[in-house]
């Protein structure tokens, strides 16, 4: 078959006008210039090929100072022709070099493209350039990487784009993960989940492999990290978030789901202690992570006039982490702990999903020890988030948080409701409510009413 040879300036100005719209974009409103593409092929014939797309976001100041510029990951498949199984994911068509046309596709929705990745991945193989290469790797005893398999996109998600692989009989089906923005270092749902099945841990999908690689950086330096994750996918489960707002919905109880929910969590951060390097929480380290709460308060409530009355209080909370004498150790967590995190399967129970951590922290922030509690704080305001999918839940929300404590408080043998950690847990979930407020106040003004109301009762405050 011919391969098209589209230019990388055209394959640039399409995506430029193209990526900003897609979901996992993070930068939507603001201006977008590209300022390097590079393209590497995944397969022999060129039609998979994946792009490292550096934009500049915004303008640059008057003062001379750059906008910030992002890394991110754009699989794309380049074709002479147009493919009507593919219209649907056209991005659309270029003139080819030599004056034949190119028709650019969203790779993730050709099976061309995701064979392709997922043979790097079978047969532990590199593709690419000097500059931008990528590099397929087999988990040890993981498993088997089916490389023909049918694909489906899941749709939904927003920062990262996953592809379910179907399984013939006997086998395993797969969830290959991309990762859309590139940061240079190791992604914690890979080093993460890994450690995590490694030691044994069923609370986790099985990992298949990864696939990394080496590509520029913002600043134009060298980069390399993880580009995409392969791992078990639960079919037949449903996640956390659907199975507790239909039972907030139906008025049924989930205080039995929630307990479990509570010791599967503990399971994992006793697992994640003995695996991974942990830190002792001393004061210069507890004066750290207050620093970076009152960071979050100064954020929040600069971001949001209708938290300018509580930044007093906000603060003087989060200041209390200071004086916490009897902290628990830091450690390896999830990071952005919430019941869409969590799947339960039927064989398995609870499983855990996306150790990716926050977002919008730093890849190197995401990857150091942390408190363990900020997962508590994640899931406590998630329940909080499932009651209030009804207008009248009753005791709903306050009696699953109380059983996912109690679940939690008998595996891991210390009660996050006594003592310091009453006062890490308290400053942690206002964290979280905080953020929360933040996002909705951007993305979803009709919710904004769930987090700030936590937030005036975390604080004991008057909403009006």
């Amino acid at each position: 078959m011919k391969t098209s040879r589209a230019s990388d300036e055209a394959v640039a100005d399409l995506l430029a006008s193209w990526a900003p719209a897609q979901r996992w974009f993070a930068h939507k409103g603001v201006a977008v210039h590209v300022q390097r593409i590079e393209r590497t092929p995944l397969d022999e014939g060129g039609v998979a090929q994946l792009v490292a797309l550096t934009v500049r976001t915004g303008e640059d100041s008057p003062e001379g100072h750059d906008a910030p510029r992002t890394v991110y990951s754009v699989p794309i498949s380049v074709r002479p022709a147009p493919d009507p199984d593919l219209a649907a994911a056209l991005i659309g068509e270029l003139p080819d070099v030599d004056g034949s046309p190119a028709w650019v596709y969203d790779g993730p929705h050709d099976p061309t493209w995701t064979r392709a990745l997922l043979t790097l991945v079978a047969a532990q193989e590199g593709a690419g350039s000097r500059t931008f290469g990528v590099n397929g790797h087999s988990a040890e005893g993981g498993l088997p990487v089916p490389t023909a398999a049918r694909t489906k996109v899941l749709t939904g998600e927003q920062s990262n784009t996953s592809i379910v692989v179907s399984a013939d009989a006997g086998e395993t089906p797969l969830i290959a993960k991309v990762f859309r923005v590139l940061s240079a270092g190791d992604n914690p749902d890979v080093v993460v989940q890994t450690a995590l099945a490694d030691a044994g841990c069923a609370r986790v999908p099985r990992p298949a492999g990864w696939v990394d690689g080496r590509w520029t950086g913002p600043d134009g330096s060298a980069a390399a990290g993880h580009l995409a994750h392969v791992t078990e996918f639960l079919a037949g489960s449903q996640d956390a978030w659907r199975v507790a707002t239909a039972a907030v919905g139906a008025g049924e109880d989930f205080t039995g789901q929630a307990r479990e929910l509570g010791r599967a969590t503990a399971e994992v951060h006793a697992v994640l202690a003995a695996e991974l390097p942990t830190e002792p929480a001393t004061p210069e380290r507890l004066a750290a992570v207050a620093d970076g709460l009152l960071e979050r308060v100064a954020w929040a409530c600069t971001a949001v006039p209708q938290l300018h009355g509580v930044a007093a209080a906000a603060r003087e909370r989060v200041e209390a982490v200071r004086h916490v004498q009897d902290a628990p150790a830091l450690q390896r967590v999830h990071g952005d702990y919430h019941l869409g995190q969590v799947l339960h399967s039927r064989a398995r129970g609870w499983v855990l999903l996306d150790f990716e951590g926050e977002p919008l922290r730093p890849l190197a922030e995401r990857s150091v020890p942390d408190l363990a509690l900020r997962d508590v704080a994640g899931m406590l305001r998630s329940f909080d988030y499932a009651a209030s999918t009804v207008p009248e839940p009753g005791p709903w929300g306050p009696d699953c948080r109380t059983a996912f404590l109690d679940g939690y408080t008998a595996v891991a043998g210390t009660d996050p409701r006594t003592g310091g950690r009453a006062v890490l847990l308290a400053a942690l979930e206002l964290d979280k409510a905080l953020y929360e407020v933040v996002y909705e106040a951007r993305n979803r003004p009709d919710w904004l009413r769930i987090p700030l109301d936590a937030v005036h009762r975390l604080l004991g405050s008057d909403p009006s």
